[in-house]
């Protein structure tokens, strides 16, 4: 018996020096009387035993940092100054749950709290830089915030609203890209520097209170919940005459208690440890203490728990215990403070959460892409609109060399909606200068390119909404009435481009041949929209904006843009600043300030209409023969004129900026917005012309409109099928032509009567 009794000792002993250990390592002190208790084990005498209590637990929801990736992108930006927010801790979870402090994604609002929960007010502290985040000094927070703790209390104002002792500090940094976030809890409780001594250790309710008691203490407490107009109350006062029990607000002490040298107190104790209080009352102590402790013997605490397990409602796991206050008076400075909340290592550091793993990649991606962009904005293009640029519907004519680059740089600005098309498939010479094709593409014929360009923008960021048409665009010179089933094709083919052009806003004109580009000029023009123009040669480009013609309903006979018009030119915009329409001073330059509605389109410095450009040429001729480095600068600069063309508050309207206004105020946030970018490599240079709308034009002048407008496909049809003269005779370029040979006949003859 005698060696069973000790076998049985040194197996408890071992149970309790095994689970110290590991108690320790977790930096958990206060749970070994609770392993004590367990096991039968207590501290022999109890009058030296020090109150200890249940620290928070974070419990933070992916709602929380979702809302916080959303005001950072939205709001906070690069701002790192102090911001409120709200958490909560409930006092109903069944034993072995932590001491949850809780905080989800309505932690940034004003709403209210959630239902038998009370108010716990926090302050965030959002970092930009990882660096910033380890360095920041974590001592002076918490001071900063022991302070105003302490301030509240001598100023009583935490007798109005008790909420102010439950307060916490959030120091974070989201790293966006990777969506993990590093965040640190501190719960600041002031402490008292000799401890708090226990004069009757905890026991159930119900060994303190009877059971008419118990039912009257929850009546009261819901009496005064509804008074205050919610429910839950974290502070409160207890008194029991007989089987009554009265409780009332902190503010109520002085009238409640009468002088009273042992009074009992309420918390609303999110703790579930049968010998151990809750965070929440470390700081409502150094109130008592520091206000009404020079008048009391001793103190009972009640920790008030208020548990609801299959629609029954009890309170019996609450605890009371009696304690003596320490002294402290509130003429002395604010007591030392403690309250950083421990790693899952148990040791002094942040937590880090990995939302990436739980994410959607896609997801990750784009608020990645968006990230990259709002970044930009916040550090160096405050008034940046990106809302306009995600949203705007771009279509790109041609899904060769330009395209393909084309295609990239708006992705890389965050546009969402893009549409190919184009009737080539991928040739072995494509991918080492068309960057969405790969070898493979090639094989077996090859793919059509507008569909293996959607392919592959898909793959490089699944956010975009791409699509891609493998069609043909009619074009002038090209006839297409060999059959009837050729010009229903070239008839669907029209639809096609006029459906295509109406649902998007801007148009990019990115194909080999001339005469390709003319029909969508008809089309864009007649439907007001957006046009930009990207050509190559060996050396040299142009990317130009089309003029944008006025809605019909705000033309007049005297301002329309068909009204102004000039001999087909291209020059460079003066330095005058002549407003446009204004009678031009002596030695002003007619190309000053052009408006976007007079600017002039690709085809109105020509006086030959479009035709077959390929007929009758040899390889060299036929195919675009450039420098490999040109398309990427020709088709990044069309992406970034029309990103300046959408920050103008007059979009496609806006005045055309010249290389005259390099050194002037730039009319944008990101700088010019020209009519043309003249580029030619082998010197380096570029240079901004702007050109007026030409009356003759062959492909915008109103004469052309007015014929599409009215006929239809039927006029089109007349263009394809017929030679060049057929729109040089519409719109008197054959007359301009006459009377041009017959000036020079006539000059001549001068020349030779002289």
């Amino acid at each position: 018996m005698t060696a069973i009794c000790v076998i049985t000792h040194i197996s408890t002993s071992d149970v309790i020096d095994k689970v110290s250990r590991r108690i320790r390592k977790q930096g958990i002190d206060f749970f070994l009387e609770e392993v004590r208790m367990a096991t039968g084990q207590t501290e022999k005498d109890s009058t030296n035993q020090k109150l200890q209590f249940a620290p928070f637990s974070s419990a933070l929801e992916a709602g929380f940092w979702h809302q916080l990736t959303q005001k950072k992108l939205n709001e906070y930006r690069l701002d790192e100054s102090p911001k409120s927010i709200k958490g909560y801790y409930y006092n109903g979870d069944p034993a072995g749950l932590p001491t949850r402090l809780t905080l989800e994604f309505s932690a940034f609002d004003v709403g209210p709290t959630p239902a038998r929960c009370c108010p716990a007010l926090g302050t965030l502290y959002n970092m930009n830089t990882f660096e910033a985040f380890k360095t920041c000094d974590k001592k002076v927070i918490l001071e900063k915030e022991a302070n105003e703790i302490w301030q509240a209390v001598q100023s009583e104002t935490v007798l109005e609203d008790p909420s102010l002792l439950t307060k916490f500090i959030l120091l974070t940094f989201a790293d966006l890209k990777k969506y993990r976030f590093y965040y640190w809890f501190c719960f600041p409780a002031l402490c008292f520097m000799e401890g708090i001594q226990i004069l009757q250790p905890p026991v159930p309710l119900e060994e303190r209170f009877s059971l008419k008691q118990i039912a009257a203490l929850q009546g009261s407490y819901d009496d005064l919940c509804n008074e205050s107009g919610t429910t839950a109350i974290p502070y409160f006062l207890i008194k029991c005459t007989g089987e009554a029990v009265s409780v009332s607000s902190l503010q109520n002490w002085n009238t409640f208690f009468k002088g009273q040298k042992q009074v009992t107190v309420g918390v609303y104790d999110p703790c579930t440890l049968s010998q151990h209080p809750g965070w929440p009352l470390r700081n409502l102590l150094v109130l008592i203490a520091s206000k009404w402790g020079s008048e009391l013997d001793a103190l009972e605490v009640l920790c008030f728990r208020d548990q609801t397990l299959q629609g029954k409602r009890s309170v019996q796991h609450s605890i009371v215990f009696q304690i003596k206050l320490p002294e402290l008076s509130l003429s002395t400075g604010c007591p030392k403070s403690v309250g950083w909340e421990k790693n899952q290592k148990a040791a002094m550091g942040p937590r880090m959460v990995n939302l990436s793993e739980c994410m959607d990649p896609k997801r990750l991606a784009e608020s990645s892409v968006d990230l990259n962009l709002k970044l930009m904005r916040w550090r160096l293009v405050p008034s940046l609109d990106l809302e306009k640029v995600v949203s705007t519907k771009c279509l790109l004519l041609g899904a060769g060399t330009l395209g393909c680059n084309v295609a990239r740089t708006l992705m890389g600005w965050g546009v969402r909606h893009i549409t190919f098309v184009d009737n080539a498939k991928i040739s072995y010479s494509n991918p080492v200068r068309q960057p969405l094709y790969e070898f493979e593409d090639c094989l077996g014929g090859g793919k059509a390119k507008a569909l293996a360009a959607v392919d592959r923008l898909k793959k490089i960021f699944p956010g975009v909404s791409a699509e891609g048409y493998n069609m043909s665009i009619p074009m002038p010179g090209h006839p297409v009435n060999f059959s009837e089933v050729t010009m229903k094709q070239a008839q669907s083919d029209v639809e096609q481009l006029e459906a295509l052009v109406s649902a998007h806003d801007v148009v990019f004109l990115l194909m080999d041949t001339r005469e390709s580009r003319w029909l969508p000029t008809v089309i864009a023009a007649s439907q007001r929209k957006l046009v930009i123009n990207a050509a190559l040669g060996f050396d040299t480009f142009v990317v130009m904006r089309h003029g944008l013609k006025k809605p019909k309903h705000t033309e007049s006979a005297g301002s329309s843009p068909s009204s102004a018009s000039c001999t087909p030119a291209s020059a460079s915009s003066s330095s005058s600043s002549t407003p446009a329409g204004t009678a031009l001073a002596p030695g002003a330059s007619l190309f000053s300030n052009i408006p976007g509605h007079r600017l002039g389109c690709y085809f109105c410095n020509d006086v030959v209409a479009p035709g077959d450009s390929t007929r009758d040429r040899t390889l060299d001729q036929q195919c675009t023969v450039s420098r490999p480095g040109l398309a990427m600068i020709a088709g990044a600069l069309a992406v970034e004129m029309m990103i300046s063309i959408l920050q103008h508050p007059e979009g496609g309207y806006a005045v055309a900026s010249s290389s005259d206004d390099r050194m002037n105020e730039p009319p944008t946030s990101l700088g010019l917005a020209p009519h043309q970018i003249r580029g030619f490599l082998s010197r380096f240079d570029n240079v901004l012309p702007a050109s007026l709308a030409f009356d003759k034009c062959t492909a915008c002048s109103p004469v052309v409109l007015d014929n599409y407008e009215r006929e239809g496909f039927q006029f089109l049809s007349q263009v394809f099928n017929s030679s060049h003269s057929f729109l040089e005779d519409l719109t008197g370029l054959t007359l301009l032509h006459q009377e041009t040979q017959a000036a020079e006949i006539w000059d001549m003859s001068d020349d030779e009567s002289i």
